[in-house]
């Protein structure tokens, strides 16, 4: 174990959870990727470790407390003390909102919502203890302006920049910033499943034509703010909404 700092990456196998990882580690920074997928998690820790750069692949489930405390506690005996927590995992729907049944509200919720209030749960403490820490939560550009099919989606996901800012004012004393990323149009598996799922009207590169800066986000872009804000040069910036979508929000 060394000095270096480490961050817990929550839907980290893939999309701009990945992305995120790589970035991260690109800055010496340690990294646990949690997934779903364990396998994905295993693969993208794998990834980071051929670059010199410590990892380790954790199956978690960011509804299932009782996991994610498992998860937490083997990343401070491999890796060391969590003080980055980077909340990216989270399940969209497309669905008319007379349709969704309490159970599938109930289901965004828990995923977008609680499991980001899981999440910084189980890490804070450690953060604390440090006297040092920085959360990013990735939310989305939908809870800015609503998005009709997603009523659920987005109430989860608006609920996140609220808890951004309870959070960061609460924390900010303690040496943590609490910031939150809303991604907008960016280039993913999720949304390639909207556009051949026929919910983006023209398609990926008609709605690329119409943004600003003539072109779809990638995942590398979400990476690049999140690594700025987990920086000591990021610490008087906190409870912030940091759109990055291309001008297509200003």
């Amino acid at each position: 174990m060394t000095d270096r700092r480490i961050a817990i990456v929550t839907g980290g196998g893939s999309g701009i959870g990945l992305a995120i990882a790589r970035r991260l580690a690109a800055d010496g920074i340690g990294i646990a990727v949690f997934d779903l997928d364990a396998e994905a998690a295993r693969s993208a820790a794998a990834e980071v470790e051929a670059t010199g750069v410590p990892a380790i692949g954790v199956h978690a489930d960011v509804t299932d407390r009782e996991m994610l405390a498992r998860g937490v506690e083997a990343v401070r005996e491999q890796l060391g003390r969590p003080t980055i927590l980077v909340n990216n995992a989270g399940l969209d729907g497309f669905d008319r909102f007379l349709s969704i049944t309490p159970e599938l509200w109930q289901r965004i919720l828990d995923v977008n919502l609680t499991g980001t209030f899981n999440c910084c749960q189980a890490v804070l403490p450690d953060m604390i203890e440090e006297g040092w820490g920085r959360i990013v939560n990735i939310s989305s550009s939908a809870a800015q302006s609503g998005q009709q099919l997603m009523s659920h989606y987005v109430a989860a996901k608006s609920g996140v920049i609220g808890l951004t800012k309870c959070l960061a004012l609460e924390f900010g004393p303690k040496g943590i910033t609490v910031n939150t990323i809303p991604p907008e149009f960016i280039d993913t598996p999720m949304l390639r499943a909207a556009e051949a799922k026929g919910l983006l009207g023209g398609g990926v590169d008609a709605i690329a034509a119409q943004t600003p800066v003539r072109r779809a986000g990638r995942p590398e872009d979400i990476a690049a703010m999140t690594a700025f804000l987990c920086r000591d040069e990021a610490g008087y910036v906190t409870g912030q909404v940091l759109g990055v979508n291309g001008g297509r929000k200003t």
